[in-house]
């Protein structure tokens, strides 16, 4: 085996209730506009034909329960509240039943966005990744595993900010179900363990400052949190 050049830093593993090994990240896919609320208040119409996704760095996920700086090169920093989905097994061009096995567990997650950045790379015609792959913009919270949840179904999910809820929805309202998500990305990529989905944001989202901390929870699942320090 050759030696590396440099050693790479860890990439955060997620705890998993119940379970002594952590879950590793492998890729970060995350889709959007998948509530009609959060389209709307974004200016958008929703594309009911397809879901479509945007993808952030292993490298750049964190843990709940972090405090970090104010990210570089924004004044507008937004809260998105979301259910990750993890993928346990194998999954290429998926039938619903496929799909709903091969989830191995669920969480709550936070896709911080530099709102700012992403609305001037979509003035322009661009990708987002300044916007959406910002360092340590991607929080989890440990998973429960799909056997020990009762589904997304009728779920509530929101979001505080210092106490005071900015989000506040049912995961019902998503467009694109768990199962429609996992057969349609499966049908574009080989998803394998390690690979995580983040389904979207409900109507709410907000900025956030520097000294402001976010709490944000799904029925059944455990709370991820974030702590915003001032800028470095």
């Amino acid at each position: 085996m050759t030696d590396t050049l440099f050693t790479l830093p860890e990439t955060a593993t997620i705890p998993v209730l119940g379970e002594d090994r952590t879950y590793p990240i492998g890729r970060i896919f995350c889709v959007g506009r998948n509530y009609a609320a959060h389209a709307a208040e974004m200016g958008n119409e929703v594309d009911r034909e397809a879901p479509f996704y945007f993808t952030k760095s292993a490298a750049n996920a964190i843990l709940t329960g972090a405090t970090v700086p104010y990210p570089l090169g924004t004044s507008d920093f937004h809260h998105e509240m979301e259910l990750a989905v993890a993928i346990g097994a194998p999954l290429f061009r998926a039938t619903p039943e496929e799909a709903r096995t091969a989830v191995y567990g669920y969480g709550s997650a936070l896709d911080m966005t530099r709102r700012d950045l992403q609305g001037q790379a979509k003035d322009k015609r661009r990708p987002w990744d300044l916007g959406k792959d910002l360092e340590q913009g991607t929080v989890f919270a440990p998973l429960t595993r799909s056997a020990d949840w009762d589904g997304p179904a009728g779920k509530r999910i929101w979001l505080s900010v210092d106490g005071e809820i900015r989000q506040d929805a049912s995961l019902d309202e998503m467009i694109w179900s768990v199962e429609d998500i996992l057969c349609h990305l499966s049908g574009y990529y080989h998803l394998r363990p390690g690979d995580l989905i983040l389904t979207g944001t409900p109507a709410g989202v907000g900025a956030v400052t520097a000294e402001q901390s976010m709490t944000g929870g799904i029925d059944g699942l455990s709370q991820v949190e974030l702590t915003l320090s001032p800028a470095e």
